[in-house]
């Protein structure tokens, strides 16, 4: 199959300048940018299917949680309100910052999980014409689409603290587009993603059931027409199987409630399972296949095409196909003859009970939300809140979201000087802050954000397009010669090249100017405009927005100087002072104290 996108949609946005002055400025500000970044671098519509979750708002109280989750009644700076919000959701606008500070930040948690579900990537895709067959661009076979419907989720979403949970569940519950070659990916992605989001402030146990019987991992992970043992000596595949307890549920050794690994007489990690139980789990992930019960084809540019019905509905059993065998895994045994849906009950129940999985997943999630390094004791007061969020309810994710961005390692200030605190910003993370920060629109509605996941030319990563399972990257990676202290982890950082470096520099000093495409997707920094004459001014606004105020004074001062390095005054061109504030954009975006979350 064929994947087919506008040129103009992929490659790097033309820089333009006026004037040579402006050339020269921009040019200083790159060799700036550079090089702090290298400082950086070097250092180390359909509600009504059984796999979807209510996509209205929760009334929820958080005075539930434990006294030792930080929910400190103390008046809220500035800054800290701004480093929150970054943990919490993409971005802090001057108005985010005024509301956290107002109300508190369980308050405000309260209000978010409260807030009804934005716009459906689901819908999204079919206002724009996507679910059209017919449509020569044989918008059925392609994946862009469903590019353009995640930028503009993440972008421009109503519900950002959702959508920034959904993008941290996408890491762990992967399926990526660049691994899908069927028909009307797109619309399957675009579900799978609302079901990610749906379930954000759901339970775990329905979002596991959902994810599992989902036709987009069915294709991704093959249990998509996997079928029961036969007398030739076929056997159920075993990838889902595999993975679900790999990555998705118990990891591969024994853990503490903390987290740590619980180690044998001989000082030896456990292992979780054993290849029995993979090749014994995998008989009841057979069976389910595509539902086409309401597809209806039509003839679309002398194709016969079916419709999109199938790709937000849960895979169908054909009991025929399920193994009767017994199945004994992790300590369970699911007796012969068992019912399929039985079977995948007391399956997904193991799974979600088990010890190790509020653990293991909860010290993935702090990591993508707050720091690639929690203490033993931050994962295990996270996973005590998975256990029982204090209503006697385990697996309620908006309680565990909670948990994580309240507790006192993400809020007090401890972490700010801790050399292994916090972690590298994820370079999708970095464009949708910049876009939310900005109040970047799309004049067209389009929002064609292609895959920006070329590491040369790009971003090196692109939401929903991971290279494999395993995510971009594992959340045990070192960085190999980087002489980090034993157990100290940097996920990111396995992103981190020569040609990324550059690739992220070189494409972003495009798109902080001229946008996507023609400037349909564009940022008009009209406040930052009104501070270009006070290059000092402008840089501390950078500073409080995008680095929630961590930009140290020698750093700011590099700044201001490149910034003072050509000549803007009441006089210039509107040009020339757009391009002042693209530059210092550009410079912060580009230092360490950006580029490291704390």
């Amino acid at each position: 199959m064929r994947d087919t996108v506008d040129e103009a949609e992929r490659v790097t946005p033309p820089l333009t300048r006026s004037s040579p002055q402006e050339s020269a400025a921009l040019t200083a500000v790159a060799l700036a940018a550079a090089a702090a970044l290298a400082a950086c671098g070097g250092g180390g519509g359909d509600g009504g299917d059984a796999t979807e979750a209510p996509v209205g708002g929760r009334t929820i109280s958080l005075r539930a949680l434990p006294a030792a989750i930080a929910l400190s009644g103390a008046s809220i700076s500035a800054e800290q309100a701004s480093r929150f919000l970054q943990q919490a959701q993409f971005s802090a606008s001057d108005a985010d910052i005024a509301q956290v500070r107002n109300q508190g930040y369980a308050a405000w948690i309260e209000g978010q999980v409260a807030l009804n579900f934005g716009t459906r990537g689901w819908d999204w895709l079919n206002s724009q014409g996507y679910g059209d067959a017919n449509n020569s661009n044989n918008y059925y076979d392609q994946s862009y689409p469903a590019d353009y419907m995640v930028w503009n989720q993440l972008l421009a979403s109503s519900d950002p603290m959702r959508k920034r949970m959904g993008l941290a569940l996408s890491e762990f519950f992967v399926v990526s587009l660049s691994g899908l070659d069927f028909r009307w990916r797109s619309h399957a992605m675009a579900h799978y993603w609302d079901t990610l989001c749906a379930y954000a402030f759901g339970n775990f146990r329905g979002l596991l059931e959902a994810v599992t019987l989902h036709v987009a991992m069915g294709y991704y992970l093959n249990t998509k027409g996997n079928k029961k043992e036969n007398a030739s000596g076929r056997q159920p595949d075993e990838n889902y199987a595999r993975e679900v307890m790999q990555l998705f549920t118990v990891g591969l050794h024994l853990l503490n409630p903390d987290g740590t690994q619980q180690l044998d007489g001989n000082g030896k990690p456990q292992d979780t399972y054993t290849a029995s139980d993979v090749s014994n789990l995998a008989r009841v992930f057979t069976g389910y296949d595509v539902d086409m019960s309401q597809n209806v084809n039509v003839t679309a540019n002398g194709n016969t095409v079916g419709n999109t019905a199938f790709a937000r509905l849960p895979m169908a059993l054909t009991a025929s196909n399920h193994s009767t065998l017994a199945a004994t895994f992790l300590g369970t045994t699911i007796p012969a003859n068992t019912p399929a849906t039985a079977a995948l009950k007391t399956a997904l129940d193991t799974l979600f009970n088990h010890q190790n999985t509020a653990p293991f997943f909860c010290k993935q999630m702090i990591q993508r939300l707050v720091t690639s390094n929690p203490s033993p004791a931050y994962v295990g007061r996270v996973a005590a809140v998975f256990a029982d969020n204090g209503q006697g309810v385990r697996g309620d994710l908006a309680f565990v979201f909670a948990a994580i961005v309240l507790d006192e390692e993400a809020r007090n200030a401890t972490g700010l000087s801790a050399l292994e605190y916090g972690k590298l910003r994820e370079p999708m993370l970095r464009l949708a802050q910049w876009g939310r920060t900005f109040g970047v629109g799309s004049a067209s509605g389009a929002w064609k954000i292609g895959d920006l996941s070329n590491a040369g030319t790009q971003l090196s990563q692109s939401p929903l397009r991971a290279p494999s399972v395993f995510n971009y990257f594992r959340p045990g990676y070192v960085p190999p010669g980087t002489g980090l202290s034993a157990g100290v982890v940097a996920p990111e950082f396995q992103l981190v090249t020569e040609s990324s470096v550059g690739g992220y520099l070189n494409y972003m000093m495009g798109i902080i100017d001229t946008g996507f495409n023609s400037r349909d997707i564009y940022a008009a920094y009209t406040t930052e405009l009104t501070l270009v004459l006070d290059p000092a001014a402008l840089v501390r606004r950078l500073n409080l927005l995008l680095c929630a105020g961590q930009l140290s004074a020698s750093t700011q001062i590099v700044i201001v100087n490149a910034l003072l390095g050509v000549t803007v005054n009441s006089n210039s061109a509107a040009t020339l002072k757009r391009q002042r504030v693209c530059a210092a954009v550009l410079m912060v975006m580009a230092c360490p104290e950006y580029l490291i979350q704390k």
